[in-house]
């Protein structure tokens, strides 16, 4: 068989991973290696990590605001610059970009009863209602529906007037149980994201949703497995249980707040332009790995960062430096497209200052808006980031996709494969100079694995088409414990922390201070990418049928000297112009046709809580392409869409971008791409190129 491209590359460039730089710090100076890995605290993040786990931190409520005003008081005492939040206003009318807002939703007070023995209650652990629930006072006799999903569920049922006890997520059970057959509210017992240990706590219990708009409004109530058994066994032996609801809880027009502060750049020409630390504020109490864990290791970053160049041990880097806590995915979409009211914290004076503009500047820093979105270079986003041995976490720095391919992803890998080799030298010998352990955590050694693009959070919004913000990506999968009460602070590793903290300081101070006048090591060039994705690469293309290989090998090919072009774009290069597109002939096949992403809406369709696809296909009378429900050899339907979308920018024809997401996700064929490409011409997302 032909030898591929990818492995001649390799071959040739007679690199091997750790063997090429041996033992030597990477990128950085040994000095600031040295005071970062010496000065990050896994106990000081911890501390925060705590202080963020006590508050239930939903979108738009008080317990997150609490939390916000507790980063934001941190972020004021460790000495960063134009430290705000912003709030940007939640109605469930105001779109901000494809994410339509989700009105703010409080809860004061809700308690589950059966003859005065309490099932559950908010005040002891928030986690037990339902998001989105609305205020009832009601008592009813329990159905079991089984899943609660299809019609069949409900046969020979009487649910009128009564609580339902389902096994999956209110939010999937509330158009059916409330809307069609007139149940008054909802027990849920839904399981956790299937893992090897799915099911195998029966005192788990799960964060609930109910949908944010659909028209049937009721409450649900989450309760454990074990629960739910004893209580299925009860009404098969034909018992009636008559449960008491009380809830005082609803949506209300809100604002999703942000916290965001900087480390200004001292660079003339490069200060504007930012490298920003991501992670997501939100989530339920305690909601510790998910994300009081990303928060509270950026938090320890910027203050790391801050103290070493107050100090004179690190130098002020030429671009600015920002962190950002918001509300998942929901308010990076608000930072990058919408106006937002500002809290405005003023070091100098300590006063405070508000306004409502759409851009405001506060020591040369654009804080919101389409200006922010352009001047951000690349992001550093965490969730969750701390699961020690109790979770079975594994930690992963994740690239991105291939329709944004940048150099961006192997400095993090650098810095994360130094920290494989010094813990695991110091777990087998203890003689690591580097060995990154914290006083009150483990000594295991780390294990990063680095991985292939996988949605799921914040960094899907930056590295969207709309915005092209090449996003390092790090995260624990599995979690056995997330979206759960028992996602605590105790099962988080101080010495986990101090590690990802030294990642993603060390990926983005290094981003941070990369000039022309510096060299670039050779862990950032094509002939190391691509030892790095050789395996998974040269695995795809052998496992599709040969007409396929060549077409693939060029896909990836093409994507490791992308990221190279990236790196001269990063350092002042102008982009290359693209070839224009050839015009399709008047009798074109669909594999000529092009299409062109529209400049509005921007963001990605699947958001956090609303599906802009779904929403404008019914209006438009669009059926559901069948490329949303295709699984490939590695992607599912929401990846491929994601990623056509991505690659339809005018120049690429269909037949290019079946063979890019063909690369990426497994051969799919050409006509569900048109037809997704179509569809998206019809709710106004793209526009065929004439």
């Amino acid at each position: 068989m032909r030898r591929l491209l990818v492995v001649a590359m390799i071959a040739g460039s007679g690199l091997a991973g750790s063997a090429a730089r041996g033992q030597k710090p990477p990128l950085l100076p040994e000095k600031d290696m040295a005071a970062l890995a010496n000065e990050l605290s896994g106990e000081t993040a911890k501390r925060n990590l705590e202080g963020l786990a006590r508050f239930h931190r939903q979108r738009g409520s008080q317990g997150f605001h609490s939390a916000a005003e507790l980063v934001a008081e941190r972020a004021r005492a460790y000495g960063l610059s134009d430290v705000a939040i912003l709030q940007f206003p939640a109605d469930g009318k105001i779109f901000d970009g494809t994410q339509r807002s989700r009105p703010a939703w409080d809860a004061e007070k809700a308690e589950l009863e059966e003859v005065k023995e309490k099932i559950a209650s908010y005040e002891a652990e928030p986690i037990v209602l339902a998001e989105d629930s609305e205020s009832a006072d009601v008592a009813a006799d329990l159905v079991d529906v089984g899943e609660g999903t299809k019609e069949n569920d409900y046969a020979g049922k009487s649910v009128k007037g009564k609580i339902v006890l389902a096994g999956a997520q209110p939010g999937a059970v509330q158009d059916l149980a409330v809307g069609k057959f007139g149940a008054v509210g909802i027990v849920s017992y839904a399981q956790n994201q299937k893992t090897a240990w799915w099911g195998e706590d029966e005192n788990l219990i799960r964060w609930g949703h109910l949908e944010t708009f659909s028209a049937n409004k009721t409450f649900g109530f989450m309760v454990s497995l074990k629960t739910a058994r004893a209580m299925k066994a009860r009404l098969v032996k034909g018992e009636t249980i008559r449960l008491h609801a009380v809830v005082k809880a609803g949506q209300h027009p809100g604002f999703y707040d942000v916290v965001t502060a900087t480390i200004p750049g001292t660079d003339s020409k490069l200060k504007d332009e930012e490298i920003a630390f991501s992670c997501h504020l939100d989530h339920q109490r305690p909601g510790a790995n998910d994300n009081a864990s990303g928060c509270a290791t950026i938090l320890e970053v910027a203050r790391t960062l801050q103290k070493l160049i107050n100090e004179g041990r690190l130098a002020r880097p030429a671009r600015t430096i920002r962190f950002i806590w918001p509300p998942d995915v929901e308010g990076t979409m608000a930072l990058l497209t919408g106006k937002a009211w500002i809290t405005i914290k003023v070091k100098e004076h300590g006063a405070g200052k508000a306004a409502n503009e759409e851009e405001i500047e506060t020591g040369g820093q654009i804080l919101s808006g389409p200006g922010l979105a352009k001047r951000i270079k690349a992001v550093v986003h965490m969730d969750m980031v701390g699961g020690g041995p109790e979770t079975k976490a594994v930690f992963h720095v994740t690239r991105g996709p291939m329709s944004l391919p940048s150099f961006v992803h192997d400095v993090a890998w650098a810095f994360a494969e130094f920290v494989n080799e010094e813990s695991y030298k110091f777990a087998a010998t203890r003689a690591a100079k580097y060995p990154f352990v914290a006083p009150e955590g483990g000594k295991e050694p780390l294990r990063a694995e680095y991985s292939a693009y996988t949605m799921g959070s914040d960094h899907d919004v930056y590295q969207d088409s709309s915005f092209g913000i090449p996003a390092i990506y790090l995260n624990d999968w599995p979690d056995r414990y997330i979206h759960t009460n028992f996602d605590t602070a105790a099962n988080i590793d101080p010495t986990k922390l101090k590690r990802v903290a030294f990642i993603g300081a060390a990926s983005g101070y290094y981003l941070a201070s990369l000039t022309a006048k510096s060299e670039p090591q050779m862990v950032l060039n094509s002939e190391m990418r691509a030892v790095r994705l050789s395996a998974q690469m040269t695995g795809h293309i052998l496992q599709v049928e040969p007409a396929e290989q060549q077409t693939l090998n060029a896909i990836f090919t093409n994507y490791i000297s992308g990221a190279d072009k990236s790196l001269q774009v990063f350092l002042g290069a102008p982009e290359a112009v693209p070839p224009q597109a050839k015009k399709p002939s008047n009798q074109q096949s669909i594999s000529e046709l092009i299409f062109k992403r529209s400049a509005t809406p921007k963001g990605p369709l699947v958001v956090f809580g609303f599906d802009y696809f779904v929403d404008h296909a019914k209006t438009a009378g669009v059926a559901t392409p069948k490329l949303m429900d295709y699984e490939g050899s590695w992607g599912t339907g929401e990846e491929y869409a994601y990623e056509v979308l991505n690659f339809a920018d005018g120049k690429w024809n269909a037949q290019q971008i079946r063979d890019a997401v063909s690369a990426e996700y497994g051969p799919v064929p050409q006509e569900m791409v048109v037809e997704y490409l179509r569809a998206l011409e019809k709710i106004g997302v793209v526009e065929a190129v004439k």
